[in-house]
This record gives C-alpha cells, structure tokens and sequence, in this order.
C-alpha cells in the first residue's frame, strides 16, 4: 500500500514546487510591467533634473520605481533559488531511482527492478519478431571463496563476473544480479536460431570460470546456468514465470555436475517436485521416528560364525515405502539434518544391540558432516551411557574421502573416540585418496575393503591384485581386514585365497530389521535373554550360511 500511495505524494509534491514557480514567476512579471508602466514617466523627468534641466520628480513616482526594481531583482533571484532547488530535487529523485534499481556492488540490475525490464524487453522483442531468453546462473562453491579468502575476495570475484558477464551480452540485453552469487541475462534473439543463445552460454561459462587474481591468489570458480524462452505454446511468458523455470533448469545443472547449462524441461519441474516432497517427507520422518535401523550380518570367513552387524539405514516412508540410503542420505545431508537422523538411528541400533550376545560388535557408518562437529564423540559417549552399552563393542565407521576434509580435525576426534574404547574402522579403503603416512598416524583399529573390488573378484585380477595388495598393507599396519559385499559363494572362494578376516555381503542374508534380527539371534542363541520364538516365525528364519 505505500509503495502505491508513494506516487501520488511525490506528484503533489511537484504540483507544489510548480505552484511555487509560477507564483515568483508572476511576481516577476508584474514588477516589470509596473516598472515599464511608471519607469515610463519618472526617469525622465530623474534624468533631467539630475542634468539641472527641470523640476524635481514627484517622490512617489520615484519610490514607485524603485521598489518596482528591487521587487524584479528579489522576484528574479527567488525563481533561480526555486529552479536551482527543483533541478537538485530532480537529480536527487534520479539518483534514489538508479539506487533502487541498481544493485551497489556491480552496477546491474538488482531482483526488484529486473522484472520490469525484462516485461519491457519482452514486449518490445516480441514487436519485432523476436523471443527472449532468460539465463540465470550462480558461483559455484562461492562460499567457500567466501569463507577462505574473506569478503573482500568475494566482492572482487562478483565484480569481475559482472564485468564479464556485460561484456559477453550482445546489444539489447539486460544483466542482473539477483542476490547473493545469483545473476541473470535476458537477451533478445531470433527463435528460429536459439543456437545463438547456446554459444552465449558457453562463451559466459568460459569468460567467468577464467581465474581472478587476488592479492597473490587466483581465485576459480565455475557457474551452473539455467534457461528458459519467452515464447511458448501457450502464449508469451512473463519475467516470474522465466525466472521460475530458469532457477530449476539450473537446480538441475548443479544436479548434473556443475560447470555446465541446461534448458529447461516440464520433466525437470516434476522431478524437483519429487525432491520438494522428499524433503518435506525427510524432514517429517526424522521427527516421527520413521527412520529405522536395519542389521547385516558380519561373519568370521573361518568358522562361518556370526560376530557383529553393521547398522543400516533405512527410510520406513508411510506414503513411498521402504527406500534405501542411497536416495535420502545426500538429501538429508543437503538439508541439514543427517546428524539428528544418525544420532537418533545410533540410539535405537544401542538400545537394540545391548541385548545381543556380548561378544557381537555393533557397526556404524557417520556422516563427513558429523565428524566436523567437534562435540560428536561428547555426544556419542552420552549415548553410550543412555544406552548402557559398552564401548568396547562398538566400531564407528569413517569413510576414507573424509580424511581430506579437515585432517587434524578427524584425527582429534578419532583420538577422543579410542580414548572412550570406541573402536575406529577406515570404511571404502581404496576408493579414496588416502596417504600410508594417513593410515600409519591416524589410529585406525580396522580397514574394511571397498565392496566394489570383492562383488567382482570372481575373473578379475586386476581386483584380485587390488585386494591382495589391501590385504598385505593391513598386515603390514597390523589392522585387521572386513571385506564387503561377499555375494557368492565364488567371491567368498577367492577371499578365502587372502587370509582369514571378516566378511560381511547378501551371500548371508539381506539386511534385517531389529526384530527379525533379534528372533534369528536368539534361534542362534545369541541373546542376553532368550525368549521363545513363534514355530511359525522360526519357519521363515534362515541359517546364517556355513561357509
């Protein structure tokens, strides 16, 4: 409503200033024409008598001319005083528009006033036959130039793109920046060629990805963008509807790497629905409780005995049903609550282990986000003690990329867990980047080999060399060895080869809830408690394999 009442007070406040203006001007105009009126006939008369040729002029004539000039020079200078006032009032007015349709920092357009122009180069591009094309693109891990270097860098960085990014437009087009490390480009061209829009936007990924030098540092970056067009089936788009449809076709490039573009397509608005519903669900689901622990069966390849499990999340969804980690784990760690879903998953598998035989260890992955909190371990131990669970038989799993994030930071936390008598397993060895000088400082007490180099063991020398070198470092290292993914009873032949270590993969059973878990331990005897189990129940349980 202010923004709209706005308008109206600054006309009236012209309407005044003009008011003002005529009314000097008035007083202007009627002094002179009372001084050429009464000038007429008393100068002469002061001329003569000043030349001692006649009588003295009559003093009211003269007081008249006199205050009819100096009400001219008062009037004249008062309607230059008003003039010069309006002219600063109007460059102040100009200047408070530029600023609010102008973003401060690098001179473009800013979110408020992008969408006016682009409605204006719509509609005038559409006159002459032509669409337009609304590009919108961020910084790619800006924030971490951000978080690096300071702000300063970060500045100089949005500057430069701007810069680059204006230099890129062809004539017509309009750039804006949107917030933060977003910006957008609207630029007219002809539909029947929208490979002119395709070299835009690779020649604008190409000059803003090119380093910036800061003090003695080249800062890189890349840029995710999205497009979209102004025309369609049903008729011209508008600004928010392009903008709208170029913020997902660029939520998809991200999807998809990074560093690159993508028009947009109706199915990526679909599947970014998905993702929204998915959030949504995960979000609702840590706070009911529809995260639940699932268990795999870790055995002795000797004796074929079971001796721990390794917890496994799983996603119980009432509305999408059973879904596996590999879909919600990275959102859940996008969207910022992986660490109460594993808290909360690692306090169910304490309260469901504690009732296991106490010679079975309980397995459990972290997320990297969890090992940057410095409080983790605290956190654990007091889930410990909740629990009433011995350390001892717990193995906290970190994976091997981890150990690149903040070296010093997991080393510290894994000192502070093996002091508790948490034991300390490097999860994916050989998948990652990992140094020997890494594993010989970091007191690891396990290394479990990548499933990826056991499933194909089986006419593979490559993993069969790949698993016999892992094999012969843990020796070396003293660290015992826990092999993944056994399927067959041809990759549990080939492992055998090796040596003796654990073995853990679907060749012994699928992943189990808590209760089926619990029934199966206590067939096997291998509960604190053992209570009877249901003949019908016992029919559905399988053996844990005799290898």
């Amino acid at each position: 409503m202010a923004d709209r009442d706005k308008p109206a007070d600054d006309g009236g406040a012209r309407l005044r200033t003009a008011e003002r203006d005529l009314i000097a001007l008035g007083i202007v105009a009627a002094a002179i024409i009372m001084f050429v009126g009464s000038g007429g006939s008393a100068l002469p008369a002061v001329v003569r008598s000043l030349l001692g040729q006649g009588a003295s002029p009559d003093p009211l004539l003269t007081n008249t001319v006199l205050l009819n000039i100096a009400l001219v020079i008062f009037g004249w200078r008062r309607y230059r005083e008003l003039t010069s006032e309006v002219t600063e009032r109007r460059r102040a007015e100009e200047q408070a528009r530029f600023l609010a349709e102008t973003d401060p920092l690098t001179g473009c357009l800013n979110r408020r006033s992008v969408a006016p122009a682009t409605d204006s180069l719509i509609e005038q591009a559409s006159a002459r036959g032509e669409a337009a094309a609304f590009i919108m693109f961020d910084l790619d891990n800006f924030k971490q130039v951000n978080d690096v270097h300071g702000h300063a860098a970060g500045d100089l960085m949005l500057q430069e793109a701007a810069r680059r990014i204006r230099a890129c437009l062809p004539e017509g087009g309009l750039a804006a920046r949107l917030g933060g490390d977003e910006f957008a480009c609207v630029v007219p061209f002809d539909p029947r060629q929208p490979h002119t829009i395709d070299r835009l936007a690779a020649a604008l990924i190409e000059e803003v990805s090119r380093p910036v030098k800061f003090q003695s540092v080249a800062l890189e970056t890349t840029i995710s963008a999205g497009i979209t067009r102004s025309d369609s089936e049903d008729g011209q788009l508008d600004s928010q509807t392009l903008l709208h449809m170029a913020d997902i076709a660029m939520y998809h490039a991200k999807k998809q790497g990074r560093n690159r573009y993508f028009w947009f397509e109706p199915s990526m608005e679909s599947e970014l629905r998905f993702r929204s519903e998915l959030e949504a669900g995960i979000r609702r689901g840590v706070q009911q409780g529809e995260f639940v622990p699932y268990y795999e069966k870790q055995v002795d390849i000797a004796t074929g005995e079971i001796v721990g499990f390794e917890m496994l999340a799983r996603w119980n969804s009432p509305t999408l049903g059973l879904i596996s980690p590999e879909i919600f784990i990275p959102i859940a760690e996008e969207i910022g609550v992986i660490a109460q879903m594993s808290e909360n998953l690692i306090r169910q598998a304490l309260n469901d282990a504690r009732k296991w035989n106490p010679r079975l260890t309980l397995s459990v992955n972290i997320s990297p986000i969890q090992l940057r909190d410095p409080w983790f371990s605290q956190k654990l131990l007091k889930m410990l003690v909740e629990a009433n669970f011995p350390p001892s038989r717990l193995d906290i799993e970190v994976t091997e990329s981890c150990l690149h994030e903040n070296i010093g930071l997991v080393r510290s936390l894994i000192t502070s867990l093996k002091n508790q008598g948490v034991k300390v397993s490097l999860d994916d060895f050989g998948t990652g980047y990992s140094s020997l000088s890494q594993l010989r400082t970091l007191p690891f007490d396990r290394i479990k080999i990548d499933r990826s180099f056991v499933t194909s063991l089986p006419g593979n020398p490559d993993n069969a060399t790949i698993v016999q070198s892992i094999v012969a470092l843990g020796e070396g290292l003293g660290l015992p060895i826990t092999a993944e993914g056994v399927e067959s009873e041809e990759v549990l032949r080939e492992l055998r080869r090796f040596g003796d270590f654990k073995v853990q993969g679907y060749f012994y059973g699928l992943p189990a809830p808590a209760e089926r878990t619990r029934h199966e331990l206590a067939q096997l005897d291998l509960l604190l408690e053992v209570t009877g189990v249901p003949e019908a129940d016992q029919a559905t349980l399988p053996l844990v394999g005799n290898a």
